[in-house]
């Protein structure tokens, strides 16, 4: 997607994606893969060379691949930029992950919208019935790493998440607010122009 943008030479074509990293505008949206993380990651490298200015990420995800997702949850604990969380639709399943793990602040339209679940198979389990335990003992293994995440940014104990996840368990943006999975509702003109004070 393109945008005109005039100048005092003319007016020019300037891809959207552009204009948004201009304003330390990086987007979350879609499936979550490891190409997708990746150019996650590589627009968040690139503000950061440019200024420790804060940078908005908008999330609206199904949520996706475990291993992706937590790729930019280390980007976002670690960033040098402070990186403020936009919900502004749906955050499920691992985007909802990402966005409760937000330092500096997690905020929500308020028509938007949380969802957390356990760790999901891709495919069907076939194989020996040591394969399948150890299939098995893996996604346990994943299932108590991604909540004890959500314990440390919620405020939770683990039994709590655990009975938080252990179904598909929808959040709206006041429900997220009392979990502690988000810090506050803003509007949109709030959300394009920073109008509410960081957590």
């Amino acid at each position: 997607m393109v945008t005109q943008v005039k100048s005092a030479g003319g007016v020019h074509l300037i891809p959207l994606e552009t204009v948004h990293l201009g304003k330390r505008r990086v987007f979350i949206q879609g499936q979550i893969s490891m190409e997708s993380a990746c150019a996650f990651a590589d627009q968040v490298m690139l503000l950061c060379d440019q200024s420790q200015a804060p940078i908005d990420v908008f999330i609206d995800s199904p949520g996706g691949e475990v291993k992706a997702g937590l790729m930019m949850y280390d980007i976002i604990q670690t960033s040098p930029a402070p990186i403020r969380l936009y919900c502004r639709g749906m955050a499920y399943s691992m985007a909802a992950l990402l966005f409760a793990s937000g330092q500096h602040g997690r905020y929500m339209l308020p028509n938007s919208e949380l969802m957390l679940h356990e760790p999901l198979l891709s495919n069907g389990v076939q194989g020996s019935a040591s394969s399948i335990r150890s299939i098995s003992d893996g996604i346990m293994a994943v299932r108590g790493k991604l909540n004890a995440i959500l314990a440390k940014h919620t405020g939770k104990d683990l039994r709590q998440i655990e009975e938080a996840t252990c179904y598909d368990h929808f959040f709206s943006a006041q429900e997220s607010i009392d979990f502690g999975l988000a810090d506050g509702i803003v509007s949109f003109s709030d959300m394009m122009g920073g109008g509410h004070d960081d957590a």
